[in-house]
């Protein structure tokens, strides 16, 4: 049976969210699914946002104005939360990515959640918790610029050196690599065969679950395998699966001895 691809609808902060990020959210949003809605929301009457203009048109963007009646006040948020709801009573996308690093859109992400309805944060390092949490899968995008922009090695030792204090306000976080180290083995501690051994993939559902923001390239890898293998603390094996693609193999993890 062929596998349905999502149908992705992108919203974008671009009060919130610099221009430089621009195609790296294409990017990621299309590794999801198809990208059928691209929206983004400002007051373009504000010089500030001046910037964005190339990339609206570079990537076709639907640019939504917003005017500021209010001085201080935030009014694309509104206007981002009520086309959000639109779009799910009258269409069918099954995946919603809202681009900011601002906590206001907290509740929108727990709203669509709960009419099942695949959310996909994506901010800078400073989007507060509460957001995070609140989506399926969150997306750093300052880190995956870095990564985009920088040779693996160096990103891998920038990385290394951040994570190895943690997030100073965010503990539980999926940059502290101290903390998905330590869920590692707890996860294979409680969820393994008798024999030790667990699927690769079920380790990544579970930190996914635990850790929202939890993706290997936060720490300069392009695999979870490539996480684990770094360790030197874990055996990986590949199983190829009966009446399947002989080259296809299903991987395993398990404590070394």
């Amino acid at each position: 049976m062929k596998e349905e691809i999502m149908k992705v609808a992108v919203l974008i902060d671009a009060e919130n969210i610099s221009f430089k990020y621009a195609k790296l959210i294409l990017d990621e949003a299309s590794r999801l699914g198809t990208v059928v809605c691209r929206r983004i929301y400002g007051d373009w009457s504000d010089q500030g946002l001046s910037s964005w203009k190339s990339a609206i048109m570079e990537y076709s963007f639907n640019a939504i104005q917003q005017f500021h009646n209010t001085k201080g006040k935030n009014s694309s948020d509104s206007a981002l939360i009520i086309d959000a709801m639109d779009l799910l009573h009258t269409s069918n996308y099954q995946c919603m990515c809202i681009v900011s690093s601002d906590s206001d859109f907290s509740k929108l992400a727990s709203r669509m959640r709960e009419s099942e309805i695949y959310v996909v944060g994506m901010g800078e390092t400073k989007t507060p918790v509460s957001f995070r949490s609140s989506c399926d899968k969150f997306l750093y995008l300052d880190v995956l610029l870095n990564k985009y922009r920088e040779a693996e090695v160096r990103l891998k030792a920038q990385n290394e050196a951040r994570n190895a204090e943690g997030p100073k306000d965010e503990e539980k976080s999926g940059l502290n690599r101290k903390v998905i180290l330590e869920e590692i083995d707890n996860i294979i501690d409680d969820e393994s065969a008798e024999d030790g051994w667990i699927m690769l993939s079920d380790l990544g559902s579970k930190l996914s679950q635990k850790f929202p923001d939890f993706d290997v390239r936060n720490f300069g890898f392009s695999k979870l395998s490539g996480l684990i293998k770094s360790l030197k603390k874990y055996e990986l094996k590949g199983e190829s699966q009966a009446g399947s693609n002989p080259t296809a193999k299903v991987f395993y993890v398990r404590k070394k001895d």
